[in-house]
């Protein structure tokens, strides 16, 4: 899948980028009808420990997938961002599903 990435006032490592594509890219096993895919890296200027923002937007066919997640490390809020995407994608699937049978 295509993604591109977006690391809004900072400079995102490679490590990064290549740690969230290979996550996204796993994300196909569960939909193959995605098209596309937006990562938007936000820190957020607050005193908490947990200001690493990663939104994820998907693109299949008909709809868009938005998931945010915020976390310690943006490592850990790809991973949760991810997780959520998945759940969202098997739902997805099988309302379509339901509505061709």
């Amino acid at each position: 899948m295509k993604a591109t990435f977006q690391s809004v006032n900072f400079t995102a490592d490679v490590k990064l980028i290549n740690f969230i594509q290979a996550k996204l890219d796993k994300l196909e096993l569960f939909n193959d009808s995605i098209i596309s895919g937006e990562v938007f890296l936000k820190v957020d200027n607050t005193s908490d420990k947990e200001n690493k923002i990663t939104e994820i937007k998907l693109h299949i066919p008909g709809h868009e997938l938005v998931v945010k997640k915020q976390n310690r490390s943006f490592e850990a809020a790809a991973d949760m961002a991810t997780e959520a995407l998945r759940r969202l994608l098997i739902k997805h699937k099988d309302k379509t599903r339901a509505l061709v049978s």
